[in-house]
């Protein structure tokens, strides 16, 4: 217990951390974007082919220009990332720091993002396929996948040393007057803050470029990005810090708290990392990404509990079982898994902890492997993690049936995994109330 107390206290405090709060807050809000912008590549690729489904009823030439539409919005969510992030962190930042004038942070952490890209652009001549170097531009390369760690630490360190500048009264160019809009007041105030928080990071990008030779970017993606995603991003890596966040929500603190912070920015960066190359039509390079998770790790909600609720209406003849499960097969459908998790309850029930843990290890592993076999196509597009299983199978590969036949196949074996312990668990309710 004393070990439960401690660990309880370690999520709750990495749980409340405010910039791993404002980052998981970040990336709620910027969800919207990925999914349209899977929706976008799945119509791309499916229905608006030159050889798809509708190529019989509209020419290949006009299936290519509605295409643009589509290009268009992942070019404004999925390539301007690393500008997204940066925005929505700041932004969050400054709510959970209850910081009032948001606007300045949040424009401030864009500026900064675009000081950090690299000022000249390497490309390749279509005409002579001859290295040619350009100034003046931006490529989606800084601003996509990419960049989105960059955007990440820069939104959260330039909104902290902002609050700190701007907190001070010495630094504040106060003016006052009845006919002043209060926009105006407030740019004022933050005006030496601004430029000192800028040339600040400003100096910072020119030192490290002249030190290393790298622009930060680029830097940031060779020193910490990657060696973070080597971790996280890989099977073992991946499914201890699935593991140590079940094991967290079998104790009542949300998987959130760890997956959220920890996890999630590096699986939506493979996510996206595959969803542009499926567009692209090249070798999609990750198998484990954001909505690999959610499809095969989250069916029916964490702990794969959809199995768990057929195992009780196939075998279980405790009435308050079966009374709870009923409630719980409408959200369980949309991988809302509270009610069975508080209402059987999961949480705090030794017997039924360790399957709970375990089931999505199990079934994310087989996923793992069955993709790499190349028995079904590899996760390309991020779905609403509340599409119901089966249907979030098909659709998160592209449209392959046989990953919803996977599907099928480990719901039957999490059943089947969740029976011993649920026949373990009755028979200690049933020995309890005896």
């Amino acid at each position: 217990m004393k070990l439960m107390d401690k660990a309880v206290m370690v999520a709750q405090h990495i749980g409340g951390q405010v910039h791993l709060r404002s980052l998981r807050d970040a990336f709620a809000s910027l969800m919207p974007f990925f999914v349209l912008a899977g929706l976008m590549v799945l119509l791309n690729n499916t229905l608006l082919k030159p050889d798809g489904i509708l190529s019989g009823l509209i020419t290949p030439l006009h299936l290519s220009d509605i295409q643009a539409i589509g290009n268009s919005v992942v070019n404004g969510s999925l390539n301007f990332i690393s500008i997204l992030i940066a925005a929505a962190g700041a932004y969050h930042l400054c709510q959970n720091k209850n910081y009032q004038n948001a606007i300045a942070p949040v424009l401030l952490s864009v500026a900064v993002v675009v000081i950090f890209m690299p000022q000249t652009l390497h490309l390749t001549a279509l005409d002579s396929q001859l290295p040619v170097e350009v100034t003046g531009g931006i490529s989606f390369a800084s601003t996509g996948s990419a960049g989105m760690f960059v955007g990440i630490l820069t939104g959260l360190m330039v909104t902290s040393l902002f609050i700190r500048l701007a907190g001070n009264q010495r630094l504040q160019v106060n003016i006052s007057g009845g006919a002043i809009p209060p926009a105006v007041i407030n740019s004022f105030n933050t005006l030496i803050p601004v430029m000192l928080t800028m040339m600040c990071f400003a100096v910072g990008s020119f030192a490290i470029k002249s030190l290393s030779g790298m622009d930060v970017n680029t830097l940031i993606a060779t020193m910490i990005q990657q060696p973070l995603k080597s971790v996280t991003t890989s099977l073992p890596g991946f499914l201890f810090i699935t593991t140590v966040a079940n094991l967290f929500f079998s104790v009542g603190i949300h998987q959130g708290v760890i997956s959220g912070a920890v996890l999630d920015p590096f699986l939506l960066n493979t996510m996206q990392e595959n969803t542009l190359a499926f567009a692209q039509h090249q070798d999609i390079p990750n198998i484990i990404c954001m909505a690999f998770k959610d499809t095969f790790g989250v069916m029916g909600g964490s702990g794969n509990t959809i199995g768990l609720l057929i195992a009780i209406f196939i075998f279980s003849r405790k009435k308050d079982y079966r009374d709870i499960a009923k409630m719980a097969t409408a959200p369980c459908l949309f991988n809302i898994s509270e009610p069975i998790i508080f209402g059987l309850p999961i949480v705090f029930n030794p017997a039924l902890i360790v399957p709970f843990v375990l089931a999505p290890v199990f079934s994310l592993t087989i996923a793992y492997y069955a993709t790499a076999w190349g028995w079904i196509n590899h996760v390309t597009v991020q779905i609403p993690w509340t599409t119901p299983p089966l249907i979030s199978g098909f659709l998160a590969t592209g449209g392959d049936w046989r990953a919803a036949v996977l599907q099928a196949v480990l719901i039957a074996l999490t059943v089947m995994f969740y029976l011993p312990f649920l026949k373990f668990a009755e028979r200690v309710a049933q020995t309890a109330h005896s």
